[in-house]
């Protein structure tokens, strides 16, 4: 017993020694100082406001997603109310359900064959787009009903809305309408909305529905019947009338309907259908997505000084998407400042509380930078004192270069080095958001290489140290080109495809011939005309080396001359199955095989020379 007293006591003072000698070092370490940015110094002063109200970045994507309205819109221009659709929605069920909006409606809803075919084909095809769209319904469908109940107009109009821009305020038709209520230019003049370099009130949801709330009542007076006034909306007052004319008079939408310029014959019906789904989708299996802000979570405040999107981001911790969605008239990503105008800010209500309790310091903060803007480098050039011959080439030490990856599109690179989409087309050269596996692409970025994942930092290494060779390889390419091509697999569909790739439903249709949404298992498509392939070169050759393991793999691969037989597995393409033999190509792979278009099936035999 006295012997484990001791050793108790024993271990007591060891672990006090040890604690004092911890204390000691902590009070003699010395901390590394922190410099703080001018940015992070303004926002250190700011009073904190902790209302939780950010908006979800995938409903943010939803919103100003661009997909639905192409869809949608050569649904409407194209979709034919003669064929039969073949969809379980009994006709007699239909009827009543009509005979039910109509009942409550000052519109003349009635059944036809020709409606039934549009609801059914909507229903087939359009489930998950509308299913989204009722997600954006819960941001707009509170402002329209204000402009709406204010000037007696009935609220049913707010699904024309949806037919005429899927709720995209950016969306812009072949024909260059804008917005919501897809305003020409002319007729936004007309109705006193402001459009300019920096503002375009086309896109501004409340302005735009106060001009579409003062057509409606206009037309009104005019033809007094809410159809005529859709068609009018549509195709103009004057086609209305001569369409009336040619009817002998009859003033029905039915009757008059033949006589209508085409569109026009499909739109009333697809303002009726969506109306249906809207009221029926509980019946029909639709579960609306949720919307996170709401309208009434939302505020503006009247802006000062001309500012930006980013420095409004930086000061107030939230995405620029975020102020892109709430304020889409301002073209240039921009609040402009008019001597005598007023220019107004949406923002969640939480940010508007962080803005005007801090707004002095934030104002100093845009003088500063304005005070320190640094000169366009095109003027800076003519600014700056012409370089001796014999001077060195001075380095852009913010140039980056960053090697894509599988899964990578713009917008991910875009965010993973804080720069715009746009930006990196213009460093790259790109005229879509088509972006190939493997090419390189140059980022003027301030972002430290470390913060970025293993694999991209070791790919950076490699194309910092070849990236002479490499870019005098691309232009040499130039020419040399083929198409990127994709196995379609269980699961896909064109829009998971399109956002795999970062480019969008529209283009690939384009490239694919495609008329509709639908896709087949195992169907190959292309996803981007030009993917430079790059031959190798003595200097390609030379710069890679400094990369081991590749430089073992093409030792390995050209040791001997490649003749084998190849047979095609689930998945593979002809991209695919180039990329496995180096020096292969595509066109090579067709030559060998005597094949003329991409389709290829498992278990087909391919040889493989090279």
């Amino acid at each position: 017993m006295i012997v484990r007293k001791i050793s108790i006591i024993v271990g007591a003072l060891c672990s006090m020694s040890m604690f004092a000698q911890q204390s000691a070092s902590s009070e003699t370490e010395i901390k590394p100082e922190v410099k703080l940015s001018y940015l992070d110094s303004v926002k250190s002063t700011f009073k904190k406001n902790e209302m939780a109200a950010k908006a979800d970045s995938l409903w943010m994507k939803e919103l100003t997603s661009l997909d639905i309205y192409d869809d949608l819109s050569k649904d409407i221009q194209t979709i034919n109310s003669d064929v039969t659709v073949d969809e379980e929605l009994p006709t007699e069920l239909l009827k009543q359900r009509l005979q039910a909006m109509n009942e409550k409606s000052p519109f003349h809803i009635e059944y036809n064959q020709g409606l039934e075919n549009i609801i059914k084909s909507f229903l087939k095809n359009r489930k998950k787009s509308f299913s989204r769209l009722m997600a954006l319904s819960e941001y707009y469908f509170p402002i329209f009903e204000e402009s709406f109940a204010k000037n007696n107009i009935p609220l049913e109009i707010k699904y024309l809305a949806v037919v005429e821009s899927a709720l995209n305020p950016k969306a812009v038709s072949k024909m260059g309408a804008t917005g919501l209520w897809q305003f020409m230019y002319g007729t936004g003049k007309q109705y006193a909305l402001k459009i300019d370099s920096y503002v375009d009130e086309r896109s501004d949801p409340m302005k735009a529905t106060a001009a579409a709330s003062d057509y409606f009542t206009k037309m009104f007076e005019v033809f007094g019947d809410w159809e005529l006034v859709l068609a009018s909306y549509n195709s103009g007052p004057g086609n209305v009338t001569k369409a009336i004319r040619r009817s002998e008079g009859k003033t029905n939408y039915w009757d008059i309907r033949s006589n209508l310029p085409k569109e026009t014959q499909g739109y009333v019906p697809a303002f009726y259908a969506t109306m249906y789904l809207f009221e029926y989708h509980k019946e029909h299996g639709i579960n609306p997505e949720r919307a996170v802000v709401k309208n009434f979570e939302t505020d503006t405040i009247n802006i000062k000084k001309e500012m930006t999107f980013k420095q409004i981001a930086d000061l107030l911790d939230m995405p620029q998407s975020q102020i892109q969605l709430l304020n889409p008239s301002y073209k240039l990503n921009v609040v402009p400042y008019y001597q005598g105008e007023q220019h107004f800010l949406r923002l969640p209500k939480d940010k508007i509380a962080t803005f005007v309790s801090n707004e002095k310091q934030i104002y100093a903060y845009v003088d500063y930078q304005s005070a320190n803007r640094a000169l366009p480098v095109k003027l800076a050039l003519k600014v700056a004192p012409k370089a001796k011959p014999h001077q060195e080439k001075i380095i852009d030490t913010d140039m980056q270069l960053y090697k894509v990856q599988k899964g990578d599109n713009l917008g991910a690179i875009a965010e993973k080095y804080n720069v715009d989409i746009a930006e990196l087309k213009k460093w790259n050269n790109l005229k879509s958001n088509s972006v190939a596996l493997g090419r390189t692409l140059k980022i003027k970025s301030d972002v430290d290489p470390a913060k970025i994942s293993k694999d991209a930092k070791s790919s950076l290494a490699v194309e910092k140290k070849s990236e002479e060779a490499i870019a005098s390889a691309e232009d040499k390419d130039k020419n040399a080109a083929e198409p990127q091509e994709y196995v379609v697999a269980a699961g896909d569909n064109l829009g998971s495809i399109a956002k795999k790739f970062g480019t969008t439903i529209a283009e690939l249709k384009e490239l694919n011939g495609l008329t509709s949404n639908n896709i087949g298992l195992g169907k190959t498509l292309v996803i981007s005309k030009e993917v430079p392939v790059i031959e190798e070169t003595a200097n390609v050759n030379t710069a890679l080396a400094a990369n081991a393991s590749v430089d073992s793999f093409k030792k390995s691969a050209v040791s001997k001359k490649i003749s084998e037989d190849y047979y095609v597995k689930k998945g593979d393409s002809l991209y695919s199955i180039s990329k496995k033999y180096p020096g292969v190509t595509i066109s090579d792979i067709k030559k060998w095989n005597g094949i003329k278009d991409g389709d290829i099936k498992p278990g087909m035999k391919l040889k493989i020379n090279g």
